[in-house]
């Protein structure tokens, strides 16, 4: 990309926050790898541009931003469906309750995969 102008670059990378936008708010985090790639690649173009050339840069500064809360509420909202599913898990494998002195008391609940046969 060295015989790009830092406009074209600048308007790639506007593009390319507009995909990572879409692909946050609609959940496909499975393009987020190649997206991340691509961001990376323009980023480490623009920064070996002279910087009086890139002044429309810091228009894209809000952009940046906005994208970056976007995905730190998305990792929040997986970080939190993980340890639910832990949560869940773990109540399927034990019983916490508390004894008559008050304390805590865990009970292991063994689940039998085997199935009985009866007559």
């Amino acid at each position: 990309m060295t015989d790009t102008s830092p406009q074209d670059l600048i308007d790639a990378l506007d593009i390319l926050l507009d995909d990572e936008r879409k692909a946050v708010l609609s959940g496909n985090l499975d393009s987020m790898a190649e997206l991340l790639e691509r961001k990376e690649d323009l980023i480490d173009t623009l920064a070996e541009i002279d910087a009086s050339q890139a002044t429309p840069i810091y228009e894209l500064q809000t952009k940046l931003a906005r994208n970056q809360m976007l995905l730190n509420g998305a990792l929040q909202g997986i970080r939190r469906a993980s340890a639910r599913l832990a949560a869940v898990r773990k109540v399927r494998r034990t019983l916490e309750t508390y004894g008559e002195d008050g304390q805590k008391k865990t009970i292991d609940a063994h689940v039998s995969r085997q199935l009985e046969k009866r007559a």
